[in-house]
């Protein structure tokens, strides 16, 4: 995956002072940012994503500059193609299964009314053994249907590149593990490339071609997978 990332960003606050300071290649399809919490993982996804912008340095993705700050080059989300899957998964309570993976892509898809047929949406719904539910609202749906409904609804829009933001964490311990399963098989037949970012092991076990371990802001490693299950003690 040639996405590569240079950014630098000081946060400041009356009770602290933190500074991002990340450099990594990522040069497998499947890359995890690895680290305890507030290590800055989530604020590298958010920076490549568009929704955090960097004080310096560059983001580009296939060659393409998404962040620049020499030279003014700032792309919005939408610009970027990369598909986003957040931690909380982000549905919106007020609409159904098909229009929240439909969201964005015509217009119409707020009213909760509305049944249009969109064929990337029956796509997505049919992949992800979706279409019985795809009448019902967030409320009536179990976590892993959340789950592959947020994860529609980031592919639907056929991004360049995959991120995944502690996919995991929020799922008991049985249904983590299928939908480790799941998901690896989908990046597979996809082969769409995929950053995710931990601090869960068996997820960098399942993942990690590349670990890139992240500790106060800044790269301590960046190793492919095995490099890095050999430096563990």
């Amino acid at each position: 995956m040639p996405l590569t990332v240079d950014i630098r960003k000081t946060f400041e606050s009356a009770e602290r002072r933190f500074t991002l300071d990340v450099a990594f290649d990522a040069t497998s399809q499947r890359v995890v940012l690895f680290g305890p919490s507030g290590a800055g993982k989530s604020l590298t996804l958010q920076a490549i994503a568009g929704l955090l912008r960097p004080d310096h340095g560059t983001i580009t993705l296939h060659g393409k500059a998404l962040f620049d700050s020499a030279s003014g080059v700032d792309l919005k989300p939408q610009a970027r193609k990369i598909g986003y899957l957040f931690q909380d998964y982000a549905l919106f309570p007020h609409l159904n299964v098909r229009q929240n993976i439909g969201f964005g892509l015509q217009q119409g898809w707020f009213n909760a009314r509305a049944r249009h047929a969109h064929p990337q949406v029956d796509y997505w719904l049919d992949t992800l053994e979706l279409k019985s539910v795809a009448g019902n609202h967030p409320v009536q749906l179990s976590g892993g249907q959340k789950q592959r409904v947020a994860l529609a609804r980031a592919l639907v829009a056929q991004p360049q590149v995959l991120l995944l933001d502690e996919p995991f964490s929020a799922l008991d311990s049985a249904l983590r593990q299928r939908m480790r399963r799941e998901l690896s098989d989908l990046q597979t037949r996809l082969d769409i490339p995929m950053v995710l970012i931990t601090h869960d092991p068996d997820d960098v076990a399942a993942f990690g071609d590349q670990v890139v371990q992240i500790g106060d802001g800044r790269v301590r490693e960046n190793l492919p997978f095995a490099g890095y299950a050999r430096s563990e003690p």
